[in-house]
């Protein structure tokens, strides 16, 4: 079970993010100052801090830096403040991600999930991902349409798994890129994008003029539409 820590001050807030991460399975811990953050952090073990930057004792940016000295332990920024500046500013001292608020609890959950896959520490329990009759059994990466097994590369591979564990969400072009090349994602050409979209769709689509799995979002990115059912 993963341990989170949620150090956010607008209680309304923080129970209702702790109510929907324990449903899913988490353990949270709740707090709503750095003070009582940090008590928490120097005496427990966690695998994520969700960390709000506006804080009655001080900025979550001092948090982040703290506990970056110490452990470096993955955040996610709860943030009101939309500007690029203070997106950036939060990503370059050692921020993971940022979900701006409001978020949809999907979302939330969503990249949630992708910062625990990246630094190891998912639900290992999870074996097979099924939308419509794409199936993924990601113990083995095989991948099946209906009862054909499909051939894909490595980064297809990558893109669909991408895709089945955010179902529903729209997914900006950097954010894919990032989790295709990782930090060299921010200097990849959005055609090359375009072509393994393309390419994945002649794989998994009936009709990959008339998409029913990924559809484009004109100027914003991508999604999947079909619900993801997880299996053991």
């Amino acid at each position: 079970m993963n341990r989170i820590l949620l150090v956010e001050d607008d209680e309304a807030l923080a129970l209702g993010v702790e109510y929907t991460l324990e449903e899913e399975g988490y353990q949270v811990f709740r707090v709503g100052s750095i003070e009582n953050g940090k008590e928490k952090f120097n005496n427990e073990e966690f695998d994520l801090i969700l960390l709000d930057i506006n804080l009655p004792d001080g900025s979550g940016y001092d948090f982040c830096k703290y506990v970056k000295e110490k452990k470096d332990t993955p955040i996610i920024f709860l943030t009101a403040l939309d500007e690029e500046v203070n997106i950036i500013l939060g990503l370059d001292i050692g921020g993971d991600d940022y979900i701006t608020k409001p978020f949809r609890v999907k979302e939330l959950l969503s990249r949630i999930r992708v910062v625990l896959r990246r630094v190891g520490k998912g639900d290992n329990n999870i074996t097979t991902l099924r939308s419509g009759d794409i199936i993924i059994n990601t113990s083995s990466a095989e991948v099946s349409k209906g009862n054909e097994k499909i051939s894909l590369t490595a980064k297809e591979y990558r893109l669909l798994l991408a895709f089945l564990q955010s179902p529903e969400i729209l997914l900006s072009k950097d954010h894919i890129l990032k989790e295709l090349f990782g930090e060299e994602g921010a200097y990849v050409e959005e055609n090359t994008l375009s072509v393994y979209i393309k390419r994945l769709r002649e794989k998994i689509e009936d009709n990959p003029s008339k998409p029913e799995y990924v559809i484009t979002k004109r100027g914003l990115g991508y999604m999947w539409i079909k619900e993801v059912v997880n299996g053991k």
